[in-house]
């Protein structure tokens, strides 16, 4: 009698023969992308730039593995995994080299001359500008940043975009991130081109113009195209509204008032306001229909051609003009290859809405444009995509199954209506649902905020946008060059008002907005759980359950800082026991503060005491343990050059405007800030954290972790040191190389302009001498 198999080798036939099948049905090329991705994130996630010698040795090296292990099936795909993801970091290290943008280190007057590509109204009146470099002068750059970014009071009707101006400019480098982990405005840049951002201190005015390049000359009149249609859609609509519409038809959308924005963030309406996914399917979707409906007016015609197969190409061209004339965006682009794909699919009888496409899709702008792998939008955009389309193919299955088993489908005119009504909603609902679920720990990761009623917004606002807003915008485009745009556009505002209004009452209600850090590896361990719960074709999809659980228990593993410092020392927070935290600055940067509130999800925040006490010596005793102004939690007591509060474990931190104010807190303080950046530590004693501002300049903004169990009992010197973290650990990647050109990181004070002064009139020189402000 034979022997039954062991459990095990059961177990192990089973996911053997599993993913045989899945390899059968195409899963190694649906995961291409996927190991492109993993080798992209890793590349941008090391702390040194890795040589092209040790890749072309590593790559040979795998190269090589492959081969001999040719006659092994399992392993060999394991190899080539390997390989893939070593692609994916070829790929990223070709575009920063490919890029190379010149990124200036330091903050600089200078006379500039340029050519505008792009002009932007803010929603504060001002203009922005993105200016080619073509020269400067007075001085003359060596390291000469190729585009610049900058504002402007105002500037005169004749300029527009390719035109030359010149004006006397303020250039500025790119901030780091604002916090450890967070966007990083010199990663963007570089790859953006983007070598300084800045102001106009007088002009823009005309220059003299130079012979342009023809790509140039192309983008140019795009760009005035982009811009007059923006204008004419802002005088027939006008208000927040006008704004919204010019974002939705040509993707200018710097004029939106901030409290919209915030409004559509808080509900998880933002998406309808970037162009992506959605506004290219639908101005895809509208168009196929427009088609379809012609097309039937003649059915002879219809009968004899592939009608639908003419639709898709018209709605191909539709998506290219609506590319370009929204200004090609990155999300635009990205969006554009997706339906693209997805269009061509149909005039080769192809499923347009596969996995296999999305695979095409992403590999496409991995190849072109792997730095977005690391970015939110494309994140969240794919991830989004995938488990939509994995919850499509499941719906398809279930309505075969039903049509298979004759359900009855017969309905009254009234019952069909209705019918269909409901399941519009559904549908709505369920898309929310499964893109909800897809994208919302990518959300809280990347930006600390989340939104709980996404679901009642994206039902109450989808159909007004999908019904009104966008078919009406697609009619005001096509009529606009007959000048028939007016009553199309007066309806899409009329759908846009109702979206402003019930966005600003579902903002109202939300109970919660920030959620703090989330675990990075919570995040890893979801995308896993997404890859095979989207992908796999088997029971194996139910593989994914373990890590989606095991992500959901380090949810919130991430530990919080005790304390946050920003890159030019000059601004603190500091966590309280009540919730909120305590900052060193009246007025703090908004933008800094609204991002370490959702990062420490903090309740409010604690604007510091100002004391009229001018001896900080004194100060230092006043705040020493069982002085009357050392209560803990009390927030930040600011005198003469320096700011103190204790921490709720009675950690002293202080922020001195140099050396000497640092001095007197040696003994009594957990943490010294110093913003001099001459400055050196002054203190000696073991359990004292010193950060000078040179520091911050040369690695970044940085957060402080008091120990576990920290006391404030004790002699200073036997306390356990702070833990610091810097936004920059290892080496400078080359998106950072310009931070040690800066003053600040040489450790040299800021540049003192030389100006003109009045001598005394009985100096024997008379007239004016030159001296430091």
């Amino acid at each position: 009698m034979a022997k039954e198999p062991a459990a095990g080798g059961a177990a192990w036939r089973a996911v053997s023969d599993a993913i045989a099948l899945e390899l059968e049905r195409g899963g190694a090329f649906l995961l291409t992308p996927v190991f492109l991705s993993v080798g992209v994130v890793a590349y941008f996630t090391l702390r040194y730039e890795p040589s092209w010698p040790s890749l072309l040795a590593m790559t040979g090296l795998v190269i090589g593995t492959v081969w001999l292990a040719r006659h092994r099936h399992a392993l060999q795909l394991c190899l080539l995994a390997l390989l893939l993801c070593l692609a994916g970091i070829w790929l990223s290290k070709l575009e920063t080299w490919r890029l190379g943008t010149k990124i200036i280190g330091a903050e600089i007057s200078v006379r500039l001359t340029g050519r505008v590509v792009e002009i932007e109204e803010m929603a504060s009146g001002r203009k922005r500008l993105t200016i080619d470099v073509v020269s400067t002068e007075r001085p003359k750059l060596r390291y000469q940043p190729e585009r610049v970014r900058l504002s402007a009071r105002k500037i005169s009707p004749d300029i527009g975009p390719g035109s030359d101006v010149t004006g006397l400019v303020r250039l500025l480098p790119p901030a780091g991130p604002i916090r450890p982990g967070s966007y990083d405005t010199s990663f963007s840049s570089y790859f953006s081109g983007i070598g300084a951002s800045g102001f106009f201190l007088s002009g823009p005015e005309l220059s003299s113009p130079t012979v342009a390049p023809i790509t140039a000359r192309f983008g140019a009149a795009i760009e005035r195209a982009r811009q007059s249609i923006a204008g004419r859609i802002r005088q027939s609509i006008g208000g927040p509204e006008g704004e919204i519409a010019a974002a939705l038809i040509v993707g200018v959308r710097a004029g939106i008032p901030e409290e919209i924005n915030e409004a559509m963030r808080k509900t998880g309406i933002y998406h309808i306001i970037s162009i992506s996914g959605l506004h290219m399917a639908l101005v895809a979707g509208t168009v196929m229909g427009l088609m379809r409906a012609l097309f039937a007016l003649f059915p002879d015609f219809s009968s004899r051609r592939p009608v639908r197969k003419y639709a898709a190409l018209t709605a191909l061209f539709a998506i290219i003009a609506y590319l370009l004339i929204s200004g090609m965006v990155v999300a635009a682009v990205r969006s554009f290859i997706m339906l693209a794909v997805m269009l061509i699919a149909i005039l080769f009888d192809r499923s347009a809405l596969t996995m296999r496409n999305l695979a095409i899709s992403a590999i496409i702008v991995i190849l072109v444009t792997p730095h977005e792998v690391v970015g939110p939008s494309f994140q969240m955009s794919f991830a989004a995509t995938a488990a939509l389309v994995g919850a499509y193919a499941a719906w398809s299955d279930y309505r075969a199954r039903r049509v298979s088993a004759g359900v009855p489908a017969k309905r009254s005119l009234a019952s069909a209506l209705l019918h269909r009504f409901a399941v519009m909603m559904i549908g709505l609902a369920a898309t929310s649902i499964v893109a909800g679920i897809a994208t919302t720990l990518y959300a809280a990761w990347h930006f600390q905020r989340v939104a709980p009623l996404s679901l009642l917004a994206n039902l109450a606002v989808m159909p007004v946008v999908s019904i009104i807003v966008m078919p009406f915008a697609v009619f005001a485009s096509i009529a606009m060059p007959f000048g028939l745009d007016g009553p199309f556009l007066y309806v899409m505002g009329q759908g846009l008002t109702v979206m402003i209004h019930l966005s600003e009452r579902i903002a109202d209600l939300s109970p919660i907005d920030a959620v703090g850090l989330i675990s990075a590896a919570s995040v890893l361990l979801a995308s896993i759980a997404l890859v095979i719960a989207t992908m796999a074709t088997t029971w194996l999809r139910w593989v994914s359950a373990p890590f989606a659980v095991a992500s959901l228990m380090m949810l919130i593993e991430e530990r919080t800082p005790d304390i946050l410092i920003s890159e030019d020392a000059r601004l603190l927070a500091v966590t309280m026991e009540n919730g909120e935290i305590a900052v060193n600055r009246p007025r703090p940067n908004a933008f800094t503060m609204d991002n370490w509130r959702r990062a420490l999800d903090a309740q409010g925040v604690q604007a510091p005491e100002r004391r009229k006490q001018k001896d900080r010596n004194d100060l230092a005793l006043k705040m020493k343990d069982g002085g009357e102004e050392s209560t803990a939690g009390a927030g930040f007591r600011c005198a003469d050059r320096v700011c103190v509060t204790h921490h709720p474990s009675g950690a002293q931190i202080v922020q001195a405007s140099d050396t000497d104010t640092a001095r007197a807190f040696c003994d009594t303080a957990s943490l010294i800030v110093i913003e001099d950046p001459t400055a050196r530590n002054p203190c000696r004693n073991a359990g004292l954290a010193v950060i000078t501002r040179r520091q911050l300049a040369q690695k970044g903004s940085a957060a402080v972790f008091l120990p576990a169990g920290f006391s404030s009992n004790g002699a200073a010197s036997t306390r356990p040191k702070p833990e610091i973290h810097f936004s920059i650990e290892g080496d400078y990647r080359p998106w950072h190389t310009q931070r040690r050109f800066s003053r600040e990181a040489r450790g040299m004070p800021p540049y003192q302009r030389k100006v003109a002064t009045p001598k005394p009139a009985n100096s024997p020189e008379g007239g004016l001498t030159r001296e430091s402000e």
